[in-house]
């Protein structure tokens, strides 16, 4: 590559976490697990939810795209970063790199959308539960989630033909375990002013938007909780959305938390270490979550369980975890 203050780069060198080789194999065993914990507790869901008659319901229905969401979303990351592990390579191309930050932006912002769209189911189930199966409808719960995929697409797709145009400086270290989008505009040597200008812009109405979505939603929900009168009543209500809002919670906290400590601190290193709770962690938790906290969840994983369609050893320890 010759030198010079603006060039075509053809690769990225992703720097990761750790450069010691004692820890690379750590990060690798933990970062392995985690993935195959991720995938294979979504992936249950999943099955469970197509499996069961009972749980045709828009919730789950809803549950189940997120769950397939989240499957793609880790799987953005992760398995590039172990391959790199495990070759002791640092490498991602430069098509690789944008084809990685058109899939993040991608699953990222259908999660938001998803948990904004079960939010509003569970609104309209406590809230108007007479009319919950006519408002919550096949074909409104399908165009929900169209929309939901269309708004994602079209937006990372804007993202990535942007970052398209960019032109980039002799440094192309990315001091993370992926490509993000931020950091990559820091590395440009062309005006980054219009990319910034869209990327704060969507993070509000499209991050934002949904948030303010769901906010609403629950403070009906606890309006129309606070006029049941027994609190066997109030309690039995509020536990029907109790998975939703904490999954809300681990979602938007854990993103929150990133980037205002990358904030304060002005670490990129720290701010890669602080993304692995949203990359990783939280699509690891989202099924624990759904299926220890919910009595139909459960139900259904050990009927499904019951089946044998799984080795006898997986069995039996997830049989004794639910």
């Amino acid at each position: 590559m010759e030198p010079s203050n603006e060039t075509q780069i053809s690769k990225f060198l992703l720097l990761g976490f750790s450069e010691e080789p004692g820890m690379q194999l750590l990060i690798f065993g933990l970062f392995l697990s985690m993935y195959l914990i991720t995938v294979f507790g979504n992936l249950l869901i999943i099955l469970a939810i197509s499996t069961d008659p009972n749980l045709y319901v828009p919730m789950y229905f809803f549950l189940a795209n997120l769950s397939f969401a989240d499957i793609c979303f880790t799987s953005t990351t992760i398995p590039k970063m172990l391959v790199n592990i495990r070759t002791q390579s640092k490498v991602i191309t430069y098509e690789d790199c944008i084809a990685q930050i058109y899939f993040f932006i991608l699953f990222g912002v259908l999660d938001a959308f998803l948990l904004s769209v079960m939010a509003y189911d569970r609104f309209v189930a406590i809230c108007h539960p007479l009319h919950y199966t006519i408002i919550m409808n096949p074909r409104l719960c399908g165009l929900l989630i169209l929309v939901s995929w269309i708004m994602s697409v079209l937006y990372s797709l804007l993202q990535t033909l942007m970052a398209f145009q960019l032109s980039f400086c002799t440094e192309v270290e990315i001091p993370h375990f992926f490509c993000e989008l931020n950091q990559m505009l820091q590395l440009a040597c062309s005006d980054t002013f219009l990319n910034n200008v869209v990327m704060y812009l969507a993070a509000v109405l499209l991050g934002g938007g949904p948030f303010a979505g769901i906010l609403y939603s629950y403070s009906k929900i606890v309006s129309s909780i606070r006029g049941i009168a027994s609190a066997k009543g109030k309690y039995k209500t509020f536990s029907t959305c109790a998975s939703h809002l904490s999954v809300v919670c681990l979602f938007y906290c854990t993103m929150l938390g990133v980037y205002l400590s990358s904030a304060a601190t002005h670490s990129s290193r720290s701010s890669a270490t602080a993304s692995v709770m949203y990359t990783v962690v939280t699509p690891m938790l989202n099924p624990f979550i759904y299926s220890l906290r919910n009595k139909d969840m459960k139900r259904a994983l050990k009927a499904f369980f019951g089946k044998e369609t799984l080795p006898w050893p997986i069995i039996i320890i997830l049989k004794k975890c639910l």
